[in-house]
């Protein structure tokens, strides 16, 4: 099979619906008769829109031709036909036959968490994973009873639950990840024969959104099982058994509390994917000596523009374009004060969400549904902050720095879980918003206008002031005075990193804890999370057959001649 690399076709000329103007390009690039082009699928399928006029839809294609090898000789000055490269998973361990050894433990079921799982089952390992919150629908009853009722479940919400915080979200399922394994495509498969469209195989950024999101974790929790893995729902792990021998730690277990309920679990092998809001595990970690280094991250706000506006920039004249879709934008600016400003987390035609886990505390996310047709676009407008400038204190500090400004967003919104909002201009001029423009924003429960100024450091008001400006020039009215900021942004990533070893994933002062994901501070996003839970369950298996993890590849291979890594 050949790979057609950089297929350009003018926007309305070509789709899956209309394959003629894509066979046509293949045959001019291959310069080939029709009847020699044997087969034609997408492997992606992208758009160069920097002339918003001439919008070009760029395509790769892999295609089966007759004599392949008279096809590759007469282009063999061509680079962009190349033979296509195998991107199927190939498992790198096995367990024995029958394995009823001491199972390993999989915390967290996020994308992270659900993928170490089941790569496990997969090979024959038959995990255990243990989850804080619900299943995945019990899960989304009890975050819409804050969204609609102002009624936070701490153990069940957004953060905690099946799926991770990735449920509620827009369903990502790109990012900037060097994958030259093609465990990317391992996630996407899985999520395609889990119930997700087939698109997102080829699409350039793919997503899939909150409702679809909650179907497939049910299904890929039920190949879990069906492989012999076990998962336990509101199972929260409590504390750690770690046996110390001179200058040696190894995990021997993980205590457990289910309800009333607390127990023992043993085990040699925990893979630690409990996302980056469980704040009372990092403690717990620490408090047993686990090494934990604090790590930079950003605070914010959400932004809510009309959706149609951010279409117009970026498309021009072909906004609304099915083939386009809602429009996106990543934006970066640094700021004189020394502060980097970016767009985070941008939903299309989203929501923005009520997002905490703890009470008393206000924190708002992104979300949209696979449609993508809301009305408003949202994104979190952040500023990086680091350790030794913002909170130098202790290890743990960046927990402490998140929740006095989520404490102060709850005391700005009303205390009732509404969130402090503030229109654009009125925070550009540096006053309290008292009424709503043009723009109305999806914040459930509901919103109060105030002074954002209230619920962020000074630097990240002037820091976010100078970068609006900024990305007006980028895009058009992205500084009206109309778009609504609500606050605050705080959980764009973990405020720590359990740091873990290179050759074998383990934690750097504890053997047999496998930091992994978000929480750990190895991941962000959904697809990210989703390959590093590959990675660690690949380290997990080898470890338990007594292989080893090779560092030139960044990935699990066996002290086997006959492996294919």
């Amino acid at each position: 099979m050949l790979r057609l690399n950089e297929i350009k076709l003018p926007l309305g000329t070509a789709s899956e619906d209309n394959v003629a103007a894509l066979r046509a390009a293949a045959l001019a690039r291959l310069k080939i008769a029709d009847g020699d082009l044997l087969a034609l699928s997408i492997y992606r399928r992208g758009y160069d829109a920097r002339k918003k006029a001439q919008i070009l839809l760029v395509y790769t294609l892999d295609v089966e031709v007759k004599n392949e090898a008279a096809v590759l000789k007469k282009l063999r000055g061509d680079p962009k036909v190349v033979t296509t490269p195998d991107t199927s998973y190939k498992f790198v361990a096995h367990a024995p036959k029958d394995f009823n050894g001491i199972r390993p433990v999989v915390i967290g079921l996020g994308p992270c968490g659900l993928f170490a799982a089941l790569t496990l089952a997969q090979m024959g390992f038959k995990p255990i994973l243990l989850e804080r919150g619900k299943a995945v629908r019990e899960r989304t009853r009890d975050t819409w009873d804050l969204w609609r009722k102002s009624t936070l479940n701490p153990e069940s919400n957004v953060q905690f639950g099946e799926g991770g915080a990735g449920t509620f979200s827009d369903g990502k399922l790109w990012s900037q990840i060097k994958d030259p394994y093609f465990l990317t495509r391992k996630v996407l498969t899985e999520f395609v024969e889990a119930g997700a469209p087939p698109e997102i195989l080829y699409v350039s950024k793919p997503h899939i959104g909150t409702f679809k999101l909650v179907s497939m974790v049910e299904v890929m929790r039920a190949k879990i099982i069906a492989l012999g893995g076990e998962i336990r729902f509101q199972h929260r792990a409590v504390d750690f058994e770690i046996e110390c021998n001179d200058d040696a730690r190894q995990l021997r277990g993980v205590t457990v509390q289910h309800g009333e309920e607390t127990y023992q679990l043993r085990t040699d092998h925990l893979v630690l994917a409990i996302g980056h809001s469980a704040r009372d595990t990092f403690y717990k970690l620490h408090e047993r000596g686990v090494f934990i280094e604090p790590k930079p991250f950003s605070i914010g706000f959400r932004i809510e523009h009309p959706q149609g506006l951010i279409d117009r920039a970026r498309f021009g004249p072909n906004a609304g374009n099915q083939m386009l879709g809602a429009a996106d934008y990543k934006l970066v600016h640094h700021a004189s004060n020394g502060r980097s400003v970016y767009s985070f987390c941008m939903c299309p035609g989203g929501t923005v969400v009520a997002a905490t886990s703890e009470v008393g505390r206000v924190v708002t996310n992104g979300m949209s549904q696979y449609s993508r047709n809301e009305r408003n676009a949202n994104a979190g407008i952040v500023v990086g902050i680091s350790p030794a400038k913002d909170y130098p204190e202790h290890v743990l500090a960046g927990v402490d720095f998140q929740r006095k400004w989520e404490t102060a967003a709850f005391h700005a919104g009303g205390e009732n879980y509404n969130a402090p909002a503030q229109l654009v201009g009125d925070f550009l001029e540096g006053r309290a918003s008292t009424e709503l423009g043009s723009v109305l924003p999806s914040y459930k429960p509901g919103i109060k206008m105030t002074d954002l100024s209230l619920c962020v450091p000074a630097f990240v008001i002037d820091a976010v002031r100078e970068a609006l400006t900024e990305f007006d020039k980028h895009i058009s009215g992205f500084a009206m005075h109309d778009a609504v900021l609500t606050g605050v942004e705080t959980r764009t990533s973990s405020p720590i990193r359990i740091t873990r070893r290179d050759d074998n994933f383990q934690s750097v002062n504890t053997a047999g804890l496998f930091p992994a994901g978000e929480g750990a501070g190895y991941a962000g996003g959904i697809m990210s999370a989703g390959v590093d839970g590959i990675k660690i369950a690949e380290a997990v298996a080898l470890s338990m057959l007594g292989g080893k993890v090779a560092t030139r590849h960044k990935r699990a291979v066996l002290d086997d001649p006959l492996s294919p890594y």
